[in-house]
């Protein structure tokens, strides 16, 4: 039997949720150009189209919106929990350990999407809670008449966002909401094959998230925009980088071989909140820089931004402290998981892999 290490190009599984292909920089949720809904479509009515197939109209986008809002208010105990934790446990154990407390008894084979609802709702407040109780700040209770991502940026500050920061973090969270069957999603569909719960599947993928390999917030691109500091800077700063050997970090990635959909999208998104946002401008500038610059000291090795670079940029322009990034992306990446937990239950087959034995044989009897 073949052995291919990390399963890597491997298909365990048909889905129609979305489409990566790294060859032509294609990312599709279901038909739909995910840059297209960055752009123009909320996050609830992203999450809509993964969880039900089809874009909603005004009255089922509305409807959806109000029961997505309903589903953000804990339950007592697990504010309790989460108050209760160490203060030196990190957010994305926090956040796991939160979410495995919603698992009661209505959570049960087979998954549906009332389930997936609750969680998707719940996992900012988890967030927004277990932020105010180490900062020793009051909690932000949520706003029914605001969005799902826009309450998300109140529950965090107390100060309703600016339009520019929604449509920004709108677009991050739609653009990481579903990325195929990276190890999160493939950590979930694997519980979900057991006929475990869907939010015992979602513990789970945030304990796959949680590793630096696949979750790892950019920090280092906030690091380097903070050394850079500011534009006239930035030509020095990335030629002497390139000089020494090193890497620029947010450009080039391991799955996209031409331009990553989910960066172009974030700068399309930057580029129009210019006027409004000087963080934004002075990431685009940058980003134009180094391009230039990496096609002089490395021609014809096609490094492009990749989506960490602007990930970066927004988190940054709104404020969002850096402790909550991966944790962030968990709740942007929730709706993909939840989407093919539900796609994987009628078809289900537990995953079953082989593995190749390099022991030693015991004597022969």
């Amino acid at each position: 039997m073949p052995k291919v290490s990390g399963l890597e190009g491997i298909i365990a599984a048909e889905t129609d949720v979305s489409l990566v292909d790294g060859i032509n920089g294609y990312l599709v949720y279901r038909g739909y150009w995910a840059k297209e809904l960055a752009l123009n479509y909320s996050y609830e009515d992203a999450v809509y189209l993964l969880i039900y197939g089809c874009l909603p109209n005004r009255e089922e986008s509305e409807r959806f919106a109000s029961l997505l809002a309903a589903n953000r208010e804990l339950p007592a105990y697990v504010i309790d929990l989460i108050r209760g934790l160490p203060d030196d446990m990190d957010m994305m154990s926090v956040l796991r350990t939160a979410v495995s407390a919603l698992g009661t008894s209505e959570y049960q084979w087979e998954p549906d999407d009332g389930q997936a609802i609750r969680a998707i709702g719940a996992i900012p407040s988890i967030v927004a809670c277990r932020y105010h109780h180490v900062s020793k700040t009051d909690v932000v209770p949520s706003d029914p008449a605001l969005g799902h991502v826009a309450n998300y940026l109140y529950m965090l500050s107390g100060k309703n966002p600016s339009a520019a920061h929604v449509k920004a973090l709108n677009a991050y969270f739609v653009l990481t909401m579903e990325h195929g069957m990276n190890a999160s999603t493939f950590a979930a569909r694997t519980i979900a094959s057991t006929q475990s719960d869907l939010i015992s599947a979602i513990a789970g993928a945030i304990g796959a998230l949680k590793g630096p390999l696949h979750g790892g917030a950019p920090f280092e691109v906030i690091q380097m925009l903070n050394d850079i500091g500011a534009k006239e800077n930035a030509e020095h700063w990335l030629r002497r980088k390139l000089e020494d050997g090193e890497r620029i970090m947010g450009f080039g990635h391991r799955v996209y071989k031409t331009r990553d959909p989910r960066a172009e999208a974030l700068r399309e998104i930057a580029e129009q909140l210019t006027g409004d946002d000087a963080w934004f401008d002075f990431a685009v500038h940058v980003e134009n820089t180094a391009l230039t610059l990496l096609e002089q000291y490395k021609p014809g090795r096609q490094l492009y931004t990749n989506v960490e670079f602007y990930a970066a940029a927004v988190f940054r322009a709104v404020n969002l402290p850096d402790t909550l990034y991966t944790a962030t992306f968990t709740a942007s990446r929730v709706a993909g998981w939840s989407a093919h937990i539900l796609e994987q239950a009628p078809v289900n087959r537990i995953f079953r892999p082989q593995s190749t034995y390099t022991g030693v044989m015991p004597t022969p009897v």
